[in-house]
């Protein structure tokens, strides 16, 4: 196999890392009270907020921010921000309320990696993507000479081989994270090459052969995807081997971590025909949702193949607002979505889909309806720490 690259890892040298690392930018999308309080925290300081775009501002000027995003991106490589460099992976320990879960910075190639909704390569999405979300991305990630991933692996190791195989070195960062992300540290793998290899064990007697399934950054990982595919066909044979757009920063994490929990991704409609909305929602089966009006939560029934129970949720939705205008959007957390139907609209609270049947329902059935599912709440995502060249 050669799913896995050992990148080099750019780390910024900065006084500040709790001003630093931010949260990833598909979250608290309906939230601005959220980034408007990361953007007073970090102020002037040097951050990788500045590089990234967070999605709740996607329709504000984009094209100036993401020429600004470029322009930053050059002048923090040019003034030596990122003043560390590791030829490894970084074995990465996140403590956060869920407890502390562990994964692994690495690259993966690109090549070995598809988000058609049937692909059978090595590295496959979990969820159907959604064409028309990769071309705006494309455009914030074409003329960037680095790549920041929130994206996040899961591998399907019940004994713990890989993390148990792993050889620490010397610690790379070690700091509280801001907005209530918990702590995280990061050590240097001094045997990479030997967890490659356990990494590569678990495919041993498959055949049907998934390494990874795409926990978070589904669309990021897609946009790299899309972005390697334009730029191949302008390379040589001999570039298109070692071109740094090639491989694709992520971390990996257990699927069996025990701070690792899967919580649904909750909707959340907006509309202003509240009662027309409930009174064409039909939901039956075995299983249980929640249904959030007004700030206040009531039991429904829901498909006991949560799946299945999604499609048609989300089927619905869709007819409503072709039909009667509104707009659903997507939220991590139950608290937040509660908070949210206080003001307006109506949340949806979804069931969980278990862990122990996550790659069994992504090998036989392909992709899961999109925004199935999140790993853990808003503040426990993936926050922006290292960073790859793309060019």
């Amino acid at each position: 196999m050669n799913t896995l690259h050992i990148p080099e890892i750019l780390l910024p040298d900065v006084a500040d890392m709790s001003a630093w690392a931010v949260n990833a930018c598909d979250q608290f999308t309906s939230d601005y009270g959220y980034w408007h309080s990361v953007e007073a925290l970090v102020g002037d300081k040097v951050s990788a907020l500045k590089l990234i775009f967070p999605e709740i501002y996607l329709k504000d000027n984009p094209e100036a921010r993401i020429a600004n995003i470029n322009k930053t991106m050059r002048t923090y490589l040019n003034k030596g921000v990122f003043g560390r460099t590791v030829n490894s992976f970084i074995l990465v320990e996140r403590t956060t309320q869920s407890g502390t879960r562990t994964g692994l910075v690495l690259a993966i190639d690109l090549e070995e990696y598809s988000f058609e909704p049937d692909a059978k390569t090595a590295v496959r999405s979990t969820e159907a993507t959604i064409l028309e979300r990769i071309p705006p991305r494309v455009e914030i990630r074409k003329d960037a000479p680095i790549e920041l991933p929130h994206i996040m692996l899961l591998y399907d190791d019940a004994d713990g081989r890989v993390l148990n195989c792993v050889k620490r070195g010397k610690t790379l960062y070690d700091f509280d994270l801001n907005m209530d992300g918990g702590r995280v540290k990061g050590t240097y793998v001094e045997n990479t090459e030997r967890v490659i290899e356990s990494f590569y064990s678990l495919a041993e007697g498959q055949k049907n052969v998934m390494l990874f399934a795409v926990g978070d950054g589904n669309h990021s990982l897609a946009t790299a995807k899309t972005c390697w595919e334009m730029l191949k066909s302008t390379l040589s044979p001999e570039l298109v081997k070692t071109h740094p757009a090639r491989f694709a920063l992520c971390e990996a994490v257990n699927i069996y971590d025990p701070a690792l929990n899967f919580e649904p991704i909750h909707r959340f409609i907006k509309t202003g025909n509240i009662e027309k909305f409930l009174k064409g929602l039909k939901t039956s089966g075995s299983g249980k949702a929640r249904l959030a009006v007004g700030g206040k939560t009531s039991q429904i029934a829901f498909d006991g193949n949560i799946p299945q129970g999604i499609r048609a949720l989300d089927g619905y939705i869709s007819q409503f607002i072709s039909e009667n205008g509104g707009e659903v959007d997507y939220i991590h957390g139950a608290g937040g979505l509660i908070k949210l139907t206080a003001e307006s609209g109506v949340g949806i609270m979804l069931p969980p889909i278990a862990k122990a049947d996550f790659f069994n329902l992504i090998k036989t059935g392909g992709n899961l309806p999109r925004k199935t599912f999140s790993m853990g709440e808003g503040n426990e995502k993936r926050y922006y720490i290292e960073a790859k060249r793309i060019k």
